[in-house]
């Protein structure tokens, strides 16, 4: 990753054990896509509602050269959980994007010349 990695709370503090967590989980997406510029993680936990408990919203943010992929996770109890989720769908999402990648690149590459030989 060339720029650090930003992590934004809103109504929630992070707490080392959490964010090492995200750091460990971010740093991984680096095996997926090899040029990640950058990446962004919001952690966003509304007021209680009275039929259930605190719900952890996270959102992923991984730029790439020529586009951004952002995930958004909504609603879960555990905060480790919504880290997770989030990070497996980033995950899915570079590794599709990746894919999609090499497939152009070789639908783009010259066809070799048949060498055809006159006796």
């Amino acid at each position: 990753m060339q720029m650090p990695l930003q992590i934004t709370s809103r109504q929630i503090e992070v707490t080392s054990a959490i964010e090492n967590t995200i750091r460990d989980k971010i740093g991984k997406l680096d095996r997926y896509h090899d040029s990640i510029i950058g990446c962004r993680v919001t952690i966003d936990t509304p007021h209680r509602h009275k039929h259930k408990g605190r719900m952890h919203n996270l959102s992923i943010d991984v730029t790439i050269p020529g586009k951004e992929i952002v995930v958004k996770h909504e609603g879960n109890e555990d905060l480790y959980v919504s880290i997770r989720d989030a990070y497996e769908a980033a995950k899915r999402q570079l590794i599709e994007y990746a894919a999609k990648q090499r497939a152009e690149q070789k639908s783009r590459a010259p066809m070799p010349e048949l060498a055809t030989e006159v006796e």
